[in-house]
């Protein structure tokens, strides 16, 4: 897992750092393979120039094409040379509500840890945590900047980056021209109030991917993949019926 080496400054408190990924990746990676002869197929980099050479890694640079086949070519250099001391720490702007970001803008998160000035760190920690707020900041994550906020969570730092809102595509909004009853309303409701409850991450596994490993232990073993079973479900066509058969059966499930 990568580090990150930062800083977090607000105010004149200055808190070196280091943040890296929560991310892990358990997706179940497939080679391509040739049907025929199942060997892995390959992909060279090449030029247009000289399609039969191949490109090492260390001659490919990032390239802007201004005008048609002219570029203007920036190395890993340039790139550093664009970061100025604040892009490279994390200067927090504003203190805010946690429920004033819409989830729609959350991206991915980071586990921040010190490096020193534990005491100012686990200080922001608790007293971010006292006043329920969370840190808005900018920096630099690799070539392009992030818009962060840093939170507080039983005394630790986290990091998440957030989407500009430039990144987010804007929705048109029709008006909502629907009547519906206050029985029907009143129905709805309930429905969620039987439903209601606490949100567990661990309550929540992949299915499909377990489906998927069971295909694959199946295809070892030279046996055939069946379609899993599932549960009909009753369809109604009638809301009313529906809500009321859904309060009914959620009436249960909750009482279990």
């Amino acid at each position: 897992m990568p580090l990150n080496k930062s800083s977090i400054n607000f105010g004149m408190v200055y808190i070196p750092i280091n943040y890296a990924s929560l991310l892990k990746n358990n997706d179940i990676n497939f080679h391509l393979l040739d049907k025929n002869t199942l060997s892995r197929i390959k992909y060279k980099k090449v030029s247009e120039a000289n399609e039969d050479k191949e490109i090492l890694a260390k001659d490919i640079v990032k390239g802007y094409e201004y005008a048609p086949e002219k570029y203007a070519v920036l190395e890993d250099k340039d790139f550093e040379k664009l970061k100025t001391k604040k892009d490279k720490s994390i200067t927090i702007e504003k203190f805010v509500d946690i429920e004033s970001i819409d989830p729609l803008y959350y991206d991915r998160p980071y586990l921040i840890n010190p490096q020193g000035a534990e005491h100012a760190f686990h200080l922001l920690a608790q007293a971010m945590e006292n006043k329920r707020k969370v840190g808005v900041a900018k920096t630099v994550i690799g070539q392009k900047e992030a818009l962060v906020i840093v939170r507080s969570k039983n005394g630790q730092l986290f990091l998440n980056t957030l989407f500009f809102d430039d990144e987010i595509k804007e929705v048109d909004q029709e008006k909502i021209t629907d009547k519906f009853t206050k029985e029907e309303l009143t129905m709805a409701e309930q429905l969620i109030d039987n439903m209601s409850g606490k949100f567990n991450p661990a309550d929540y596994k992949d299915n499909y991917k377990e489906r998927l490993q069971d295909a694959i232990n199946k295809k070892i073993a030279g046996k055939r993949v069946s379609k899993p079973k599932e549960v009909q479900s009753k369809k109604i066509s009638n809301l009313m019926d529906a809500l009321t058969e859904s309060i009914k059966a959620t009436k249960k499930t909750k009482g279990k």
